[in-house]
């Protein structure tokens, strides 16, 4: 079967868009989160999920899976919301994003199917993926492959260069970490804050092969990553540089530090999700739970 197809085209399309959708649900459902990660990295896990990796969602740890390992787990809702869209539990779970016994702020793999690594502190991720893409070489696993989804303002943290350095030692060609590259950390832009250029020369210094891609071209995703997996790897560890937009699809949020971590307020989502939808040329929706957050700002001491 092609990669690209008019077919495919459309359903990564709507995976994408339902992403975005409802993640900017979960968020203001549970008025708290990070919506500007969750939506740049939107594209990313629709392709990811619904054409490279392999994964099933009725066997969650069958063992020739892919996993993904999210290291920005703060942007855990639009993870949250690919694994509901791919059937890994009901859609109605979203909801109890933050809630008790509900979807953590932060991935739980203890508490969430799919979820294949805990995650908080920043710059922990790639160590785990190093230390899953090993297990899988010791189990003489070769098909499987082991993605890592990083922040850019992540890369400032130390711990993701040592890790790297032990991938190229280690030539983990098994490994393929993505950095969602939207330039836009909690404070303000990457390069006022804390810069990481050269980027594509810092990992190839550390022993990586490094790919670049519009993290919002869906074609061209699909594409990279099938280089990535299939025809690239060669003894060394990759890397895909997304290059993305903070807070993608929603004109208010797009390179917007200030919803980076910020909730919107009812009315303010049900306009994002209205405009989110026309963006798209999706049927005009606004936020579904608009009367839920009545009674919530009730029960809190709204007016």
């Amino acid at each position: 079967m092609d990669r690209w197809t008019p077919e495919k085209k459309l359903e990564l399309e709507e995976a994408a868009y339902q992403i975005r959708r409802l993640s900017i649900e979960m968020i203001t459902y549970a008025r708290w989160g990070h919506p500007g990660g969750s939506l740049s990295m939107a594209d990313i896990l629709a392709v990811l999920y619904f054409q490279v990796m392999d994964t099933d969602p009725q066997n969650p740890k069958w063992e020739a899976r892919d996993r993904l390992i999210l290291s920005k787990a703060h942007t855990s809702p639009a993870l949250y919301a690919a694994l509901a869209l791919k059937g890994f539990y009901p859609l109605e779970k979203i909801y109890t994003y933050c809630e008790p016994d509900g979807l953590e702020g932060h991935t739980d793999m203890t508490r969430t199917a799919g979820i294949e690594s805990s995650g908080g502190p920043l710059g922990m991720g790639l160590s785990v993926a190093v230390g899953c893409a090993c297990g899988l070489r010791l189990k003489e696993n070769p098909r499987s492959r082991v993605f890592c989804l990083l922040g850019d303002g992540e890369l400032n943290e130390g711990n993701v260069w040592e890790a790297a350095m032990s991938a190229a030692h280690f030539h983990l060609d098994n490994l393929i970490a993505v950095v969602d590259y939207n330039k836009v950390m909690a404070k303000g832009f990457v390069w006022e804050l804390m810069g990481i250029e050269p980027l594509v020369d810092k990992w190839a210094a550390f022993g990586w092969d490094v790919l670049e891609v519009d993290g919002h071209d869906l074609e061209a995703l699909t594409e990279t990553f099938y280089r990535a997996r299939w025809t690239q790897p060669r003894g060394k560890p990759i890397v895909v540089i997304a290059h993305t937009v903070k807070g993608r699809g929603i004109e208010m949020a797009e390179f917007n530090y200030k919803w980076h971590t910020h909730a919107p307020e009812p009315e303010i989502a049900d306009a994002m999700l209205r405009t989110l939808s026309r963006r798209y040329s999706r049927p005009e929706l606004g936020y579904s739970k608009l009367g839920d957050e009545r009674e919530k700002e009730s029960f809190y001491g709204g007016e």
